[in-house]
């Protein structure tokens, strides 16, 4: 009878310990299985945010090729055979750009830059450039906003004069490098796209576009 008994308290002890061993292997499994859940979520928000940003840039980048072409009379003055010095200006303080908002610089966006060395090292608010809002994007506080993808900070473009075509055909025609930035809806998130385009022209007839 006594050793029917210890029998059976050693039997039903094993059955603890593993059954304690089993539920801390289901809880470890468990937490592994939420936490990889939590990471994955973390990676989607923030390539979704990053392509926020990507996307924001590049409508600003967009919109500032078509105000050369379209508004700032460059092509006219390429056209004349002259660049277009009477649109550049030599530094670019914040303005807001309208339909026929921007501005051409003559020094280029690292050297307003100072001691940084890339456009997403300088905190914000940015302080060089045109300010443009694309179609549909929300700017401000989250709290004075009833969309939930808010913008901390406005998308800015700069208009770089990098001086005449080199041309061995007789054509004239100027260089324009634009950099375009926007956060995403963190203001942690930066993207920054850039493009250099000529307009040029073959037969320069003043004033003809």
């Amino acid at each position: 009878m006594d050793s029917s008994r210890s029998f059976r308290s050693t039997h039903s002890g094993l059955v603890m310990v593993s059954s304690l061993l089993l539920l801390l292997v289901v809880t470890i499994l468990a937490l592994s299985i939420f936490r990889s859940f939590g990471l994955q979520e973390r990676i989607a928000g923030n390539t979704r945010d990053k392509q926020r940003a990507l996307q924001a840039a590049i409508s600003t980048q967009q919109y500032a090729e078509q105000w050369i072409i379209n508004y700032s009379n460059a092509p006219t003055a390429v056209n004349a055979g002259i660049a277009s010095s009477a649109a550049i200006h030599g530094t670019a303080s914040i303005i807001y750009a309208s339909t026929s908002g921007g501005q051409i610089c003559s020094n280029t966006l690292p050297s307003l830059l100072g001691s940084y060395t890339n456009i997403t090292q300088v905190p914000v608010p940015w302080t060089a450039g045109v300010y443009y809002v694309p179609p549909g994007l929300n700017v401000g506080s989250a709290s004075s906003q009833s969309s939930t993808d808010v913008y901390p900070q406005t998308p800015i473009f700069y208009i770089t004069d990098l001086g005449p075509v080199a041309s061995s055909n007789g054509s004239s025609g100027e260089v324009y490098q634009v950099d375009a930035y926007s956060s995403g809806t963190s203001a942690n998130t930066v993207a920054v796209v850039e493009s250099t385009f000529a307009i040029t022209c073959i037969v320069c007839a003043p004033g003809a576009i």
